[in-house]
């Protein structure tokens, strides 16, 4: 038994409504995470993300153990008190940064040894290292250190990466203990190679987590694989503890995924996306940089809670990113975090009313033709 309470409140086929509860505050699910790589959801306040309703940020170890350093953070009080924000955080492990950053690691079957990318000063990191530095943190959700392979890969490197990662994850728990009120999650690996996703779960799961990621996903493959593995995957983890899908992902994925029963879900994709002048709404992906929105009055959806999406003109926010104004890059993320917290409170009450397949099916209608540009 975890000592962090997940409960189901409903459910309808494989998708679940629910809540993770922590001492900091609930986790409403199906949750998604805005992603606060180094301490911050980029172009946005604290209260700001708070007012979208989500209800947990993820921050970044890699980034995090760079600058300003995880002792530095625990000395001024914990990273909620740094950055300001009071509900939980879940950090990440750091092993999928130091995959896709680093120019220069090293892999052994104690840890990794990497260079930064920021001023290529050595650095090393073991399941040990990795959980100290989320406990120095203040993590209420911590993940276990693991190896992220990148496909295609041949399935003996996956294979290779997916064993490596369960002893990890038996060292990462030895580490972690048992610390009241905070939970440790577990890493499913094993790439796309259905039979070694079910052999990583069995064993995760013999280990005993607080909850089961599933990584080694949105790193390439098409969506219909990526939905295919989950659909092994998630019949083989407790049906009591949460399911959290790590990178994803758009609208649409992440609409799939709760069907086939995931909880949780963190990309950069919203936030990514309205520092480039795209954004999501209700009536799909509108990109401002198209001249067509520089005479156009209209709101991006005049019924949003988001101020940003209501109260400011497409001419407008057209404007502000033709010039290159900061103003435009924060309002836009506003407006896409807060899309992405509508859908997943949308998806939580279609499942709490029997209705989550016509939800999504609706939902997911506005994006199959991709951007239209509207």
């Amino acid at each position: 038994m975890s000592a962090i309470p997940f409960t189901v409140s409903a459910t309808d086929g494989a998708a679940r409504t629910g809540a993770l509860v922590f001492p900091r505050g609930a986790i409403r699910t199906p949750a998604f995470m805005p992603v606060g790589t180094a301490a911050t959801v980029k172009a946005m306040y604290a209260d700001q993300v708070r007012d979208t309703g989500a209800d947990v940020v993820l921050g970044n170890v890699y980034h995090l153990m760079l600058r300003p350093g995880a002792e530095r953070v625990a000395a001024l009080g914990g990273l909620h008190k740094f950055m300001g924000w009071q509900g939980p955080i879940l950090t990440d492990s750091g092993g999928f940064q130091v995959m896709s950053l680093s120019a220069l690691r090293k892999l052994d079957p104690d840890g990794v040894t990497f260079r930064s990318h920021i001023d290529g000063s050595q650095h090393r990191l073991t399941p040990e290292r990795s959980i100290e530095i989320q406990r120095l943190l203040g993590a209420d959700v911590s993940m276990q250190f693991d190896e992220c392979v990148r496909l295609p890969a041949t399935p003996e490197e996956v294979e290779r990466a997916m064993r490596l990662s369960i002893a990890w994850g038996e060292r990462s728990k030895a580490a972690f203990g048992a610390p009241e009120g905070r939970a440790l999650f577990g890493i499913v690996q094993g790439g796309d190679v259905a039979e070694l996703r079910k052999q990583s779960a069995r064993a995760l799961v013999d280990i005993g987590f607080d909850g089961y990621a599933i990584g080694g996903l949105a790193v390439g493959e098409p969506q219909a694989t990526m939905l295919a593995m989950l659909e092994e995957t998630t019949p083989e983890l407790p049906a009591d503890r949460p399911r959290y899908l790590m990178g994803v992902g758009s609208p649409d994925d992440l609409l799939k995924s709760v069907a086939r029963g995931v909880d949780m879900f963190d990309c950069v994709m919203p936030t990514r996306a309205g520092r480039h002048g795209l954004a999501y709404t209700r009536f799909g992906r509108i990109n401002l940089k198209n001249a067509r929105h520089a005479d156009d009055p209209r709101p991006l959806d005049p019924e949003s809670d988001c101020p940003a999406a209501r109260d400011y003109s497409r001419a407008y926010l057209h404007h502000l990113v033709k010039t290159g104004e900061i103003l435009g890059m924060m309002l836009l993320t506003w407006a896409n975090v807060a899309y992405y917290q509508s859908l997943m409170a949308g998806a939580r009450a279609a499942i709490a009313d029997g209705r989550f397949a016509d939800y999504a099916a609706e939902t997911s209608k506005v994006w199959a033709d991709g951007d239209p540009g509207s």
